[in-house]
């Protein structure tokens, strides 16, 4: 399949998610394939992930679905509590129906164990090479091939270049250039607990989101239920770039003050948490120029409402490798047809997740009309609602 420029490999910079999904998919169509990745190891920082069936749509054509499902928790439904008053406000139920209207299921991961799923069949596969402590500086698109040029100095020579170096992308600014990404005034707290270490009136086997006035806690299993993943999110506008900081817990008390018990417990459990200020950019429908283009957080970065992050950056892995192969000789024009089956799609999610952002967090009078339209939605309604999402590419 790999034909022309000498076999000459793809080149990729960044060995998260996408750049490992996309090295897998590339090296499957029968790519030679070199991902740099600037740390020192393979590894992927946060916590737990959503992955909605959209994912696995794009998991099965990669041949990984069962990887990732045997370390992954599956929740028997999803459901939103008012954070002031404890009521109810929806229930969307998974199981046989749910998998029924979509062909796969839902599922809830730690990052790690699905980074790790693709990073061993990266490992495993003798076109892909993998290395660190190489971080991407620069590049030169020459026409019939690109020249990357590494922090030490070291310039490589490849067939083309998939930038998946994520939200803070120094190839998107080349291509793009649209400065830093657009801060939303939404902080994110995360860690994970032992299960032993829930207490057992709190412990839930689904996906539970608390909606407050300018807040929101998420709790869900992980890694098989041994594990608890709690997120909490508040308005502010505090700014510090990156994904690992600690996080300052006298602010997350303020913001959480008078909420429900069952929130307040939960969030008295954690010691440490790490912090991330919530980013995305606006959708652009230009990511690719001739034989370079974006993938996952570069392209089209997103917020966290819709938790679709890693599935985009799946989804992406899985089409450039379809147009690669329809396009062996031509990257540019494979990265074009990817970025146009792309766009609209991964725009849609970025705005989208916007939008439930301020959902999830109104007050007041909205807060009061978005429970009163929740309240009397069927599941079957809600799957109607989702379609556009979890039927995939």
């Amino acid at each position: 399949m790999a034909g022309g420029n000498g076999g000459l490999p793809f080149l990729i910079s960044g060995g998260g998610i996408g750049g490992l999904a996309a090295a897998h998919a590339l090296a499957a169509k029968g790519f030679p394939v070199r991902v740099f990745e600037q740390s020192e190891e393979f590894r992927e920082v946060g916590a737990g992930i959503q992955l909605g069936p959209n994912i696995f749509h794009a998991l099965k054509k990669l041949g990984l679905k069962d990887q990732v499902l045997a370390d992954a928790w599956k929740p028997t439904g999803m459901e939103m509590r008012c954070a002031l008053s404890g009521e109810r406000v929806t229930r969307v139920p998974f199981g046989a129906e749910f998998d029924a209207r979509f062909s796969e299921p839902y599922a809830v991961t730690h990052r790690h164990d699905i980074h790790a799923v693709f990073l061993n069949a990266c490992k495993t596969n003798n076109r892909i090479t993998l290395e660190t402590r190489r971080r991407v500086e620069d590049y030169a698109d020459h026409t019939d091939a690109v020249t990357i040029r590494l922090k030490d100095g070291e310039e490589v020579r490849g067939r083309a270049l998939l930038g998946c170096d994520g939200m803070w992308s120094n190839i998107r600014e080349r291509i793009v250039g649209d400065g830093k990404p657009r801060v939303s005034g939404h902080i994110a707290y995360r860690a994970v607990l032992k299960r032993a270490d829930v207490p057992e009136d709190l412990w839930n086997p689904d996906v539970v989101l608390w909606a407050g006035p300018r807040t929101h806690l998420v709790h869900y299993p992980l890694r098989r239920g041994e594990l608890y993943n709690l997120v909490a999110v508040f308005h502010s506008d505090h700014y510090e770039e990156g994904w690992n900081a600690e996080g300052d817990i006298s602010l997350l008390w303020r913001h959480f003050e008078g909420q429900r018990p069952e929130v307040m417990r939960m969030l008295e459990r954690i010691e440490t948490w790490r912090m991330w200020v919530l980013c995305d950019r606006e959708p652009v429908k230009h990511w690719s120029k001739g034989r370079v283009t974006l993938l996952g957080d570069a392209a089209h970065p997103m917020l966290q409402y819709l938790a679709q992050g890693a599935c985009m950056a799946t989804e992406d892995a899985a089409v450039i490798a379809e147009e690669a192969a329809n396009a062996p000789d031509d990257p540019a024009a494979a990265f074009r047809a990817y970025q146009e089956r792309r766009y609209l799609r991964t725009a849609r999610v970025q705005i989208m997740a916007r939008v439930y952002g301020e959902f999830y967090h109104a007050r007041g009078v909205t807060a009061e009309l978005r429970n009163q339209m929740l309240r009397g939605r069927t599941p079957a309604q809600a799957y109607e609602a989702n379609e556009w999402l979890y039927n995939g590419v």
